[in-house]
């Protein structure tokens, strides 16, 4: 005879009934949900108004407010008895008191010691104590967790935007908290250490963000070598800036020998008209009208420096000269359109969709 036929017995389910709406177990995991929903909002920082919609906060005539379950309050609200700390970034001025010794003073600094950080009260008479940033202290009536000073904003330095958005030196949007890419396979030559500066002063941040690499020929005369030692092609391809590119002159030959080696399409050489990169800096940013007209066979770097009155007999004259002429340069402005032209024709050659 089973139980279920005894008269006066109820049998015993074998199996747990599911969870229906009201019962216990559906509310306990509702207020696990609920539970795990306020962590994540309190991991978020406190939040000074309610969204549309959201619970009633605590109140004089409300102590619990919408939910009794958001808010302890003992700790939340105007009937809280033992009020909650906040986290607050100190600020210069901050009146505050140190809770266990009970002095009173307005924020003046915040040093380290000891690899601590230590917040500096002044009071009214002018004492001075340090106190070490945390949780202890009393601001306007309620317990607050003192965090270290707010980072400044700091403005965007060098040259902006009518936007206000940061520029590079060459003129293009700077890519914030963008990472060098992996160099390509592509490069980009130029005749000499000084040509390579001024490209990096100026374009550094774009070819980084590109990731073209500059290197130096060491004179244009062992272009052909070096074109021949790095066998351009379709996806690998070369560029070279170099000084003094004009018709006739030893650099466009070269050129034209360089166009006819194999991977020769892949090449591209250009130049500006100047006897050397130095005189690419506009005249004006050294106080020139123009730059010294220097006598055919004379060294045009140590000729610059002896017209212009500037110490020129050594090679250490020479790289002073220079990197106070560097110095002067601050964005592409400083320089002649026909070295910016050539550089930008550069930088798409060998960045052209298809390239490595």
């Amino acid at each position: 005879m089973s139980l279920a036929t005894v008269p006066g017995v109820t049998p015993v389910p074998l199996h747990r009934p599911q969870a229906v709406p009201g019962a216990t177990a559906a509310r306990r995991k509702a207020l696990r949900e609920q539970g795990a929903t306020r962590a994540q909002q309190h991991a978020a920082g406190p939040t000074r108004t309610a969204a549309p919609g959201s619970a009633r906060a605590p109140s004089l005539s409300d102590r619990y407010g919408g939910d009794v379950l958001a808010a302890d309050p003992h700790r939340v609200g105007p009937r809280a008895i033992r009020l909650e700390s906040v986290h607050v970034a100190v600020e210069r001025g901050m009146v505050l008191e140190d809770r266990e010794t009970g002095f009173v003073g307005a924020a003046v600094a915040v040093e380290k010691s000891g690899g601590r950080q230590i917040v500096v009260l002044e009071d009214r008479h002018g004492a001075r104590r340090g106190f070490t940033l945390g949780p202890g202290f009393w601001l306007e009536g309620r317990p607050v967790i003192l965090d270290p000073p707010a980072p400044a904003r700091r403005s965007p330095s060098g040259p902006v935007s009518a936007g206000g958005r940061r520029l590079t030196a060459s003129g293009s949007y700077a890519v914030e908290g963008g990472r060098a890419r992996t160099a390509r396979a592509s490069r980009i030559w130029v005749e000499g250490r000084h040509d390579a500066e001024l490209v990096e002063k100026v374009w550094g941040d774009d070819l980084r963000h590109e990731g073209v690499v500059i290197l130096m020929l060491d004179g244009v005369d062992n272009l052909e070598e070096v074109m021949a030692e790095f066998a351009p092609g379709p996806t690998r391809r070369a560029g070279v800036l170099v000084d003094h590119l004009v018709t006739g002159s030893k650099e466009s030959r070269i050129a034209e020998r360089v166009r006819s080696m194999p991977g020769g399409d892949d090449v591209l050489v250009l130049g500006h008209p100047y006897v050397d990169v130095w005189q690419a800096v506009r005249p004006e940013r050294l106080g020139l009208r123009a730059w010294p007209d220097i006598p055919r066979g004379t060294d045009i770097k140590r000729g610059t420096l002896e017209a212009l009155g500037w110490p020129h007999a050594t090679q250490a004259d020479v790289a002073r000269g220079w990197k106070r002429i560097l110095a002067r340069v601050r964005s592409y402005k400083d320089l002649e359109p026909s070295l910016l032209g050539r550089m930008e024709e550069l930088i798409d050659f060998v960045t052209a969709p298809g390239t490595a």
